[in-house]
């Protein structure tokens, strides 16, 4: 990906929720996906590294779309060893990998804050990509500043 990677994270997924249909049952085959998409909440905590550093936690609250797409809608905070909090707001994709439990991500990122340390962020773009394995229950992150 082009521009200066500005963070990387490894992060836990903490909680999961559903509404109505469990994702595992959409993707051992049980049970097809819903019409109208399916809802998915999943919660993640860990630690970020590069220019923000320090713990990132969050929630997606993702739409598993009925053509098989997930879309992202992505809140959450970096907290960096100094006291700063950036908020990141991103929507963008999942696409699951053939027979694997993993989810591909494609992200658009926005972050915000009022730190003056940290205001570099807030008018810039930032891209993002990364994975999910459902199988361990961790996603790994890389955000590219634009």
């Amino acid at each position: 990906m082009r521009g200066e990677k500005i963070y990387e994270y490894d992060a836990a997924i903490t909680t999961q929720v559903d509404f109505g249909i469990e994702l595992a049952a959409i993707l051992d085959g049980s049970k097809p996906i819903p019409l109208q998409g399916a809802r998915f909440d999943a919660g993640f905590e860990g630690r970020a590294t590069g220019r923000l550093a320090g713990r990132v936690s969050g929630v997606d609250y993702a739409y598993l779309r009925p053509d098989g797409c997930l879309e992202l809608n992505i809140r959450g905070v970096f907290e960096t060893p100094d006291g700063g909090r950036i908020a990141l707001q991103a929507g963008g994709v999942g696409v699951f990998r053939v027979r694997e439990p993993v989810i591909d991500l494609s992200e658009n990122v926005s972050l915000l804050t009022a730190s003056e340390a940290y205001a570099w962020v807030n008018a810039r773009q930032i891209w993002a990509s990364g994975c999910v394995d459902l199988g361990a229950g961790r996603l790994h992150v890389e955000g590219y500043l634009q």
